[in-house]
């Protein structure tokens, strides 16, 4: 028990190519699949990640079901996987190919059909992405990207933007100031 636990089942530098080749098979698939499943996951990408999850396992273990070869694969996993992020830190090349581009999916109020289609982004799902982020409709959206991360960036045509609370104030302080003039004016006017 104690030797299968801690005896190696196949060459070390086997079980480290396994698993840096898996992980680039995987980081690949990850990568084709999209942008719109990342930001978010349907009940059915969910079973599709959990799944694929069992399915490379054997890819990354091999025959090896000893407690070493786990921790050899686990270290190598995030060993690449820190190496990969040090990459794109440092190169914008590897960042654009790991993590992708932005992609504009509304231009002046109009979805863009073709770039929806192409993440697999339905107009119904980005209008309710447009509502969660104060707008009240796509047609109030001056661009909306969305990016490497899944993160819907949305501005909004300026007549269509939210008065702030600093707006209202600079707002009021300048009709008391008006006021104020008017009332003066009527003052003066009456001497």
């Amino acid at each position: 028990m104690w030797q299968d636990l801690f005896s190696v089942q196949i060459p070390i530098i086997e079980k480290i190519l396994r698993t840096v080749a898996t992980y680039a098979v995987v980081l690949v698939i990850i990568r084709l699949i999209g942008k719109r499943s990342m930001a978010a996951m349907s009940t059915m990408d969910f079973v599709v990640t959990i799944l694929l999850s069992n399915v490379v396992q054997n890819a990354v273990i091999g025959p090896d079901n000893s407690w070493w070869g786990g921790m050899i694969g686990a270290v190598t996993l995030v060993g690449v996987n820190a190496l990969v992020d040090w990459g794109a830190y440092r190169s914008e090349g590897i960042r654009r190919w790991v993590e992708g581009n932005p992609v504009e999916v509304i231009v002046d109020g109009k979805p863009q059909s073709r770039q929806l289609h192409r993440i697999g982004l339905r107009v119904d799902e980005l209008d309710r992405s447009v509502r969660l982020q104060q707008g009240d409709s796509i047609d109030e959206v001056s661009l909306a990207t969305l990016q490497p991360g899944g993160q819907l960036v949305i501005d909004l045509k300026r007549d269509d933007q939210s008065a702030s609370y600093g707006d209202v104030k600079d707002l009021t302080n300048r009709l008391e100031r008006i006021e104020q003039l008017l009332l003066a004016g009527r003052t003066s006017g009456h001497h």
